[in-house]
């Protein structure tokens, strides 16, 4: 099955478990360029689709599965609304009765079923479920709203949802059921030949006990087949809160292990958990600035920020060796500190852009950025050091070019690039495909005096390899 979802507002510091891990290794957008490597693609397509808000960020979902596209967004009057279209066909559309307010974590994705059902949930923080399921295999008009999937006592504080692929192919839901220090994390699995959902666990999988919440990264599935899943614990909505990065395993999903491989039981508090690094409230730790990877030899390696010894902002990454986790320090920003804190969604001052990923044989590579600069850092696969660093683009420079320079009158701000990924994967080789919109920066969650004009969700067909590509 395709990839498993990755977070798409890459460029804030909302509360979203960022990066859902994919199938295999996490590819490094634009390190095949900044290695001197194949070309990082031309555009060949570009399609509107529609005209929608830009009054704060909050992040889009493309799925492409086949020939099948569907894009969820909210549109110019903020209501939740859906397309899709069937290569190299128009586009359908339908629209739900669910319509965003101020929040940026209330993001949408979507699903697929085995049927080729589509699944949509989001506009959600602490908020009643809002979901739809398709009656019609690719299909967005046949879309239906339910209000409850397993248990709807459990389903009236829903956060952070998202689709992902069991080891068998199926269809997975995983949201967070309760609030910023208080909340569990909740797994439900989908049956498409009897189109029902029932409990993929009988327990949350990790659960705050109410004195605090997860915020997870993964689960990433590595190319052996195993699960792997690192999270933050948070005891308040005070993003300082936020300690104790911690780690699981799994082949399954459902059975879940240490590092070490000895099994947990589950669910998984904070006393049971396996502590990676015990850093403590007002250590730096933050949700969203936490990347899985592996390296060559299959071994998981996180990346995160935190304070030093001296207080100040650094980057880490650990590993899983066999003494236990090691972790190395990979940047030395000696009196720079960036120091975070209270609730909603915060502009990312320093932000991981990919997990730690093996570049060759040779070279891990990291990506990052700090105060809007982006640099690759190269590290040493034996050691972690690092070796240097190299500049960096997050995103296909043909992307770039629909950045626009109009601020957002009369408020004087600029409109800023939002990328979004295919959370599936293109049939045809060498293709990728991505929308982009613009909107103004991150507001902390609260209303702005004015709106600014809609802008412009299109889809971007890149293809590598193809003739001119240097």
């Amino acid at each position: 099955m395709r990839p498993l979802y990755r977070a798409l507002a890459a460029t804030l510091l909302c509360v979203l478990p960022l990066s859902p891990p994919g199938d295999a290794a996490p590819a490094a957008p634009g390190a095949a360029e900044s290695r001197g490597g194949r070309c990082a693609g031309v555009e060949t397509e570009v399609a509107a689709i529609d005209r929608v808000w830009s009054g704060h960020p909050v992040a889009f979902a493309l799925l492409t599965q086949g020939p099948h596209q569907f894009v969820a967004y909210f549109d110019a009057d903020r209501q939740m609304s859906f397309a899709h279209r069937r290569r190299p066909g128009g586009w359908s559309y339908r629209k739900v009765d669910s319509w965003l307010g101020w929040d940026s974590h209330n993001y949408v994705t979507l699903g697929l079923d085995a049927a080729g059902h589509l699944h949509a949930a989001g506009n959600l923080h602490n908020d009643p479920l809002v979901y739809f399921r398709a009656t019609e295999p690719f299909s967005v008009r046949s879309l239906e709203r339910l209000t409850a999937l397993v248990d709807p006592a459990a389903e009236r504080r829903v956060s952070y949802p998202r689709f992902l692929a069991a080891p068998d192919g199926g269809l997975v839901f995983n949201y967070r059921d309760g609030r910023s220090g208080a909340g569990a994390d909740v797994y439900s699995v989908y049956d498409a030949s009897h189109r029902r959902w029932s409990r993929l666990l009988d327990t949350p999988l990790i659960d705050g006990e109410g004195k605090r919440s997860a915020y997870a990264e993964g689960p990433y599935r590595g190319p052996d087949g195993i699960y792997h899943l690192a999270w933050v614990w948070r005891d308040t909505s005070d993003a300082a809160t936020t300690h104790h990065l911690s780690y699981a395993r799994s082949r399954d999903l459902v059975h879940w292990t240490t590092s070490s491989g000895s099994p947990m039981t589950l669910p998984i508090t904070l006393d049971r958990a396996e502590i990676v690094d015990p850093a403590p409230p007002g250590g730096g730790l933050i949700n969203n600035n936490v990347r899985l990877g592996v390296d060559a030899e299959g071994r998981p390696l996180i990346a995160y920020s935190r304070y030093d010894v001296h207080g100040d902002t650094q980057l880490y990454v650990a590993r899983r060796e066999a003494a236990g986790w090691r972790s190395v320090q990979v940047t030395d920003w000696a009196g720079y500190r960036w120091d975070f804190g209270g609730g909603g969604t915060l502009i990312f001052e320093v932000e991981l852009l990919t997990g730690p990923h093996v570049l060759d044989g040779e070279t891990l590579g990291l990506a990052m950025r700090r105060q809007g600069r982006s640099a690759l850092l190269h590290l040493d696969p034996r050691t972690l050091a690092r070796r240097r660093q190299i500049s960096y683009r997050h995103h296909p420079p043909a992307l770039e070019a629909w950045r626009t320079t109009a601020a957002a009158a009369p408020t004087g701000e600029a409109l800023e690039l939002r990328v979004g990924p295919d959370l599936g994967g293109a049939d045809e080789p060498g293709v990728s495909y991505y929308l982009t919109w613009e909107t103004l920066p991150s507001h902390r969650d609260r209303p702005r005096p004015s709106i600014p004009p809609p802008s412009t969700l299109r889809l971007h067909r890149l293809e590598s390899g193809v003739e001119g590509c240097p």
